[in-house]
């Protein structure tokens, strides 16, 4: 519960502290204070209110004891200790959402790249160091440190807790439409734990990106992850089996995909194509519209997945691209070519602990007739998740390639 809860809950504390460091340390100790009241007085009706009450009244505490926040104290107003929204004035660009103004603050320009993402997603994201580090494909001290630079800068700073306006948002953008696909991405399918999905995370990413596509509707890239998001979402309940396992895209039930989130999906790509300029978001939108648009999976455009692939590669280079390009040339030219693909990732330091990278090549493998190799990969794979439902997928298909051969 305090995983689901705990943006909502630095957030709105952080509107009154104005510091995300302090909010967070606020959020842990109403968690204290929910592990010893709970079992004793049980779970409350609305466990994320309660949680962020217990928050905020420290926040306040904390403020009444400090003499440096008596002013701001005063400008607050003599309902501090209730959880009533503080009145803020009306702005025609203005959005009142918290969880928008964290992404923006923690995105500020005072902050390297690398730091702003990696405080957002810990903060807003609810995602651990290990899951910051797996996302990006770097060290967990790397992240670890990033973290705790950031939030020390934007305390020294000053920086206000607010969605900015004009030139300054704009500046920002580009973090915050990372920050909202790494959280989508985090939900679609976990790092780790016991769940393949977490759902919390994907709405929250979901909500953000269509916020963001209304507060700025002249952004293509906005209602390009919007859509993306859209269509990604749409196939989530046919991603899951009766007892939460993994289903792959060629066995999932179509019937189960979410034609509304689709049609909204395609709305975001028309409003994100009415420029010349495809951006990295509207192309992967374009991609997921290609499954969307397939009723069957014999029916699927590869060639035209492959071709997108191609492009993004180009707009926006990495190897996780390449990888996935390969693997819609598989379905195109066969897994010769592809392996030849993947086989050049294989020095590529960033997927070095990368399990989707075996995964890939012991698939292309299999259906190579190259079986022993295959096995190989697949385990190698399986040493490297964390995720308990994915490892179990990669075990069956292990168990599918027969016993080994003498």
């Amino acid at each position: 519960m305090f995983r689901i809860e705990s943006p909502r809950v630095i957030a709105g504390v952080t509107r009154i502290v104005r510091d995300v460091g302090i909010a967070e340390e606020l959020a842990q100790d109403a968690l204290v204070a929910a592990l010893e009241q709970w079992p004793r007085d049980g779970v409350p009706d609305n466990p994320g209110a309660w949680l962020t009450a217990a928050a905020k009244h420290r926040a306040i505490d904390l403020v009444r004891r400090r003499e440096r926040y008596a002013r701001k104290l005063e400008e607050i107003g003599r309902d501090l200790d209730t959880t009533t929204p503080f009145e803020e004035p009306a702005d025609p660009d203005d959005i009142d959402d918290d969880l928008l103004r964290l992404v923006f603050t923690t995105c500020h320009p005072v902050l390297s790249a690398e730091a702003r993402i990696a405080l957002t997603l810990r903060l807003l994201g609810g995602l651990t160091t290990p899951e910051i580090a797996r996302a990006y494909l770097v060290p967990e001290a790397t992240i670890a440190q990033r973290i705790v630079r950031a939030k020390r800068k934007l305390a020294t700073k000053g920086v206000a807790f607010e969605v900015p306006y004009g030139p300054e948002r704009e500046a920002r953008l580009g973090s915050v439409l990372e920050v909202i696909y790494l959280i989508f991405n985090e939900g679609y399918a976990a790092t780790a734990g016991e769940d393949w999905l977490r759902p919390a995370l994907c709405e929250d990413a979901l909500r953000l990106a269509r916020v963001l596509a209304e507060l700025m509707p002249k952004e293509p890239e906005v209602h390009g992850l919007a859509a993306l998001l859209e269509l990604q979402t749409s196939r989530a309940t046919a991603r899951i089996g009766p007892s939460g396992e993994p289903v792959l895209l060629k066995d999932q039930n179509r019937r189960r995909w979410n034609r509304m989130l689709i049609r909204r999906g395609f709305a975001a790509l028309g409003h994100a194509n009415a420029v010349t300029t495809t951006g990295p978001y509207a192309l992967q939108a374009a991609i997921a519209a290609c499954h969307a648009q397939a009723y069957a999976y014999e029916d699927t455009d590869w060639g035209q997945i492959a071709a997108l692939y191609g492009l993004l590669a180009v707009r926006s280079p990495s190897p996780v691209v390449e990888l996935n390009r390969a693997v819609a040339v598989s379905m195109v030219d066969g897994p010769a070519p592809a392996l030849e693909i993947v086989d050049a990732l294989t020095a590529e330091p960033a997927l070095r602990d990368y399990h989707l990278l075996p995964s890939v090549r012991g698939d292309l493998l299999a259906r190579l007739g190259r079986t022993a190799q295959a096995r190989a990969e697949f385990e190698r794979a399986i040493a490297l998740t964390r995720n308990e439902q994915e490892r179990e997928l990669l075990r069956t298909r292990v168990r599918e390639l027969g016993p080994p051969q003498s």
